[in-house]
């Protein structure tokens, strides 16, 4: 997953549609954490990014390298994990 986070970060920081995207999905992810009493930290974002493989593995998705990905029209799935090292990047936690 961190080689999807970082190509995708990467990717949005040359295409702003998919840093629009990404944003909307850490805004997301932030509400949900707070919604349930929990800090946006390192413990709570690998939960959560825990819990979105654990959703796609039980509907038997996984997740592509990063070089497979068109990311013009990457899933919300992988649009969710970059939004995850988005916020652990922008916290200080990477």
């Amino acid at each position: 997953m961190a080689s999807v986070g970082v190509d995708g970060l990467v990717a949005a920081l040359r295409n702003p549609g998919l840093q629009a995207a990404v944003d909307q999905h850490a805004a997301a992810v932030r509400e949900t954490l707070r919604a349930s009493d929990r800090a946006v930290d390192l413990v709570s974002l690998a939960g959560y990014a825990r819990s979105v493989l654990a959703l796609l593995n039980r509907h038997g998705y996984t997740i592509p390298e990063p070089d497979a990905i068109d990311w013009n029209t990457a899933n919300g799935h992988v649009l969710r994990l970059v939004a995850i090292c988005a916020l652990a990047e922008t916290a200080g936690l990477l």
